[in-house]
């Protein structure tokens, strides 16, 4: 939300710079994301001028010559002036800028001459102030443009007057950031009451006190509401003779300013009234609402209506319209229709405010794609109270800048004025929670410099609610936060809570996480951070079937987007994204992991919500080192990554195994389920080729685990074990099995048959080929082992030796000459 400064200080005026100010208003609660200079850099240098003479220019059709009075700004008598708009004339009172004056887009003027003539100066249009957006004539200040001002000069300025003291040309422009439980201050004036609680400033009186419109039946115009509990409120004005223009400059400055575009006095007063007030507001043309009256109804399903966009919008029931009786005429709290717009021949107007559902408004806006300026604000809960605030406002803006007649009355419809709310505040509980005392002076001047009312109580205060935060301040540690931002949480003391001997640590789970993911690291995987949120097209991606476990989904009732519904069932989803997103752009080489949450549905009969655990996932593909002139790199495949995840889970310290198991992602015959004991971690094995393709990736392996099982099964403490005294012996066995038989089942049975001086098997050595038969292959086992208080022979080792052949045998196994 962007608030001109100038225009701020209308309404509270501290005797800060803008710094100042922004540092206020953002150590009390209201963000001031940034400051921005919006008109002319500096105000010297622009003046009002006369124009005392046009003549033709000598040597040039479309320019001419004017002499200018500029008062005492010019010293020595009229300015020269050449000027080419089509509407400089005699007698008018203009706005010149003089040389050295700098333009908004830092262009320094100088006297020039153009065309033989010098010119000392330029006379100006309004966008080249950007006080509006009309180029094509130059700004002519008379009582029309000037009278309805703010600042309300009552006569033509006289020459020489600074242009700043006569119009907005230059302002500070706050952009804030509003939260949504604070829609009051949407407004300017609700900007100014904040200012005001945080400076001590003088707050200027509401600017919709003085109301010149009038209560009663309206003649003319009917409005129903047939939906009340999505329009809480509606009121409408009828105003008659009314002039459409544009609006005068100082409207369109401050309208620029804010960030809006001038269109025309109706639309602008209705732009200007929702910037100052908050409430958003629309202005239709009587004579094309058909039947001058108005139905506030829900709309029917396939619904089309052509918004002031030029956009046919479908609209469904959850939606709320404004009906005529030739149907829908807008949308209600979102934009208005084409067929109801003021135009340039209106004279008569029905003047809208009206308060609707928040929620109903937000969704309406997200399901039609369109966002508003009125959406935005309806959507955070405005109070009925705030339609007649506007509607103040507008009606003292239609009389003054449209030369309109209010016709007697206002429509005001499905409103009934609620209880105000009365909370207590207890002095004993804002010492509590704030840890300070705040005195109970300070609690009521801040209260009351809020707009809300306290009256002593035995032990604190009674404190009523406005109409505007009703929906914010709902309870008493409310008011105690009130009471803590305005006068200062920036000087509440800075203490430790009581520790009372704890000491923090991290748990189990939490080192075993962290040991996981730096075992990655230390790899030379980089890891990646990928969304919670997945698409349904994942589940089919990974070619699951439809009864499998994975497609039991979390899914989003109101998801960010279609691509983003469901909650990710797998670490794998987000690993292939970032793989093919790299792989695109930095070449085939990819080695990445992940450590994240995954989420699966739970059964009708468990009382969690989702089954959520934390996964860590990694992914290989391509080559797994740069190439050297030494030997090719080991490419991504099965034996790759089950190699990280032998990495990690033996400085786990974790007793595991891998057993054959097919999943639909993963290459049939390259896959394993990763087992300890009993307990199923995770998989391990290469993608299965039709799974990379449609991630634009070669041969690809992968495993993920379940850490929270992981840890589960990790020791939490290593014991110490001495480092030997004496050395190992080595011998190397070279036995011929059947292929069927895995090398980790060969494993198992040296090392059970080996006893207790066998410390170490593996496989360092595999071959197939005809010396050893079809169907059978040849591995090469190192054997280790070691007695802890003696040097161990060959004749001390040959009784393991032959357990371990004769084991062996028992698995089809043979010794290998």
């Amino acid at each position: 939300m962007r608030v001109p400064l100038t225009w701020l200080r209308e309404y509270c005026d501290p005797p800060l710079d803008v710094r100042a100010i922004e540092q206020r208003l953002t150590l009390t609660g209201t963000k001031v994301e940034a400051i921005h200079r919006h008109g002319v850099p500096d105000v010297e240098g622009f003046v009002v001028g006369h124009v005392l003479d046009v003549q033709p220019h000598p040597d040039a059709d479309r320019l001419r010559v004017c002499t200018v009075d500029l008062g005492a700004a010019q010293g020595e008598g009229p300015a020269t002036i050449v000027c080419g708009a089509p509407n400089v004339a005699t007698g008018q009172t203009v706005a010149v800028a003089q040389p050295g004056a700098v333009m908004p887009d830092g262009t320094k003027l100088e006297r020039a001459k153009l065309r033989g003539v010098v010119s000392e100066g330029m006379i100006l249009a309004e966008n080249e102030l950007e006080i509006g957006t009309g180029g094509e004539g130059i700004l002519v200040l008379d009582e029309l443009t000037l009278d309805a001002g703010p600042r309300r000069c009552g006569a033509v300025p006289r020459p020489g007057t600074p242009l700043a003291d006569v119009l907005p040309i230059a302002t500070d422009v706050l952009e804030l950031e509003i939260t949504p439980n604070r829609p009051d201050c949407l407004g300017v004036y609700g900007v100014a009451r904040e200012l005001h609680a945080a400076t001590g400033a003088t707050l200027a009186p509401e600017p919709w006190l003085a109301d010149p419109g009038s209560a009663g039946s309206v003649d003319g115009a009917q409005v129903v509401v047939e939906c009340p509990d999505l329009c809480p409120r509606f009121t409408a004005r009828v105003f008659e003779n009314v002039s459409i223009g544009p609006s005068p400059p100082w409207l369109k400055a401050r309208l620029m300013a804010a960030g809006q575009r001038p269109i025309n006095n109706v639309v602008d007063i209705t732009n200007y009234a929702m910037l100052l007030t908050g409430q958003p507001l629309h202005a239709f043309d009587l004579d094309r609402v058909a039947g001058a009256k108005l139905t506030v109804r829900r709309a029917r399903d396939g619904e089309q209506l052509q918004t002031l966009d030029g956009q046919a919008r479908e609209l469904d029931s959850e939606m709320v319209v404004i009906d005529d009786a030739d149907g829908p005429t807008s949308i209600a709290g979102l934009m208005g229709g084409a067929r109801s717009e003021v135009a340039p021949d209106t004279t008569r107007v029905l003047l809208e405010v009206a308060t609707w559902d928040g929620p109903g408004i937000h969704r309406a806006s997200w399901r039609l794609g369109l966002r508003s300026e009125a959406s935005s604000r309806f959507e955070k809960g405005l109070q009925p109270e705030q339609c007649m605030h506007a509607q103040a406002v507008a009606t003292r803006l239609m009389i003054d800048c449209c030369g309109a007649q209010p016709a007697a009355g206002t429509i005001d419809v499905a409103w009934e004025p609620a209880a105000p709310q009365v909370l207590r505040l207890r002095e004993a509980r804002v010492r509590a929670i704030l840890g300070v005392p705040v005195a109970m002076q300070r609690q009521t001047e801040i209260l009351r410099a809020l707009d809300f009312a306290g009256e002593p109580a035995p032990d604190g205060l009674d404190v009523t609610v406005p109409p505007l935060r009703r929906d914010d301040v709902t309870r008493e540690v409310d008011l105690i936060e009130e009471v803590a931002r305005i006068d200062g949480v920036d000087r509440l003391p800075a203490t430790l809570p009581a520790r009372r001997g704890a000491a923090g640590m991290l748990t189990h789970a939490q080192r075993v996480r962290r040991a996981a993911e730096d075992a990655m690291a230390a790899r030379g995987l980089h890891e990646i951070v990928g969304w919670s949120f997945a698409e349904p097209g994942l589940l089919d991606r990974l070619l699951l079937a439809g009864d499998h476990a994975m497609r039991n989904v979390v899914r989003l009732e109101n998801p960010l987007s279609d691509t983003q519904s469901i909650m990710r069932p797998t670490l794998l989803g987000s690993l292939l994204d970032a793989a093919q997103h790299n792989v695109a752009r930095n070449g085939p080489d990819i080695a990445i992991f992940e450590s994240g949450t995954v989420y699966r549905a739970t059964g009708a009969h468990d009382e969690r919500a989702a089954d959520e655990h934390h996964g860590l996932g990694v992914l290989v593909s391509g080559s797994l080192a740069p190439r050297s002139w030494r030997a090719a790199p080991a490419q991504a495949d099965f034996f790759a990554v089950k190699a990280l995840l032998t990495a990690l889970l033996d400085q786990l310290h974790v007793d595991w195994s891998v057993q054959p198991r097919t999943w639909p992602f993963l290459h049939p015959g390259r896959s394993a389920v990763v087992l300890a004991g009993e307990q199923t971690l995770g998989f391990v094995g290469e993608l299965h080729p039709l799974v990379a393709g449609a991630w634009d990736l070669q041969r690809t392996a992968a495993f993920a685990i379940d850490v929270g099982k992981l840890a589960a099964v990790a020791p939490e403490a290593i014991p110490f074990v001495a480092f030997p005294a004496v050395p190992s012996l080595r011998q190397d066995l070279a036995v011929i099995l059947p292929d069927a038989v895995p090398a980790a089942q060969v494993i198992a049975s040296a090392r059970g048959a080996g006893g207790e001086t066998l410390q170490d098997v593996s496989v360092f050595d595999v071959y197939a080929g005809e010396q050893v038969g079809e169907g059978r292959r040849s591995l090469a086992l190192a054997l280790s082992f070691r007695s802890a208080d003696r040097t161990l022979t060959d004749e001390d080792v040959a009784p393991a030796r032959e357990r371990i052949v004769a084991a062996l045998g028992e698995l089809g196994g043979e010794l290998r000459g």
